[in-house]
């Protein structure tokens, strides 16, 4: 396994203090976010250890959450590709349409995460569906990050 997944898996493990340094926030962030990346299956394996059984219920859930939010991950980087490589400023309908699509999307991804959570509830021990929701939690903090920077505001 890729050592820089057994790393993160290895930190999130050990993880104990709550009020962590910014500097370890944003490093820890920064390393999960390349595990992801390279392998986030992996990633997610090694910070579950899930034993066969679970191991058998939950990945059907976990493909299912994943292929849904590249779904709507596509969907909302089309907009916000279309809004930021227009040649003139939007018109306000045009505006409150992209604002509608986002909310939208916001909403869909929502009601995903908590279908996986519900179902990782069911297919997992409690602590470690909490544990996965988390994960998932701190990757989309990180994507969504990298699309603020990435998209200038509307002028």
């Amino acid at each position: 396994m890729n050592k820089l997944i057994a790393a993160c898996a290895v930190a999130l493990a050990a993880a104990t203090t709550p009020l962590a340094s910014a500097q370890d926030n944003a490093a820890e962030l920064q390393a999960l976010q390349q595990a992801a990346k390279t392998d986030k299956r992996a990633l997610v394996a090694q910070t579950l250890a899930l034993t066969p059984a679970e191991a058998k219920k939950f990945w059907p859930i976990y493909d299912t959450l994943q292929k849904d939010l590249t779904q709507l991950n596509r969907q909302r980087n089309l907009a916000l590709e279309t809004l930021a490589n227009r040649d003139r400023p939007p018109s306000d309908a045009y505006a409150k349409q992209v604002v509608n699509d986002l909310m939208s999307i916001e909403e869909q991804e929502i009601k995903a995460l908590r279908k996986a959570s519900n179902a990782s509830l069911r297919a997992l021990p409690p602590k470690k569906a909490a544990r996965y929701m988390q994960l998932e939690q701190k990757l989309r903090a990180a994507q969504d990050y990298e699309i603020a920077v990435a998209f200038p505001l509307v002028q």
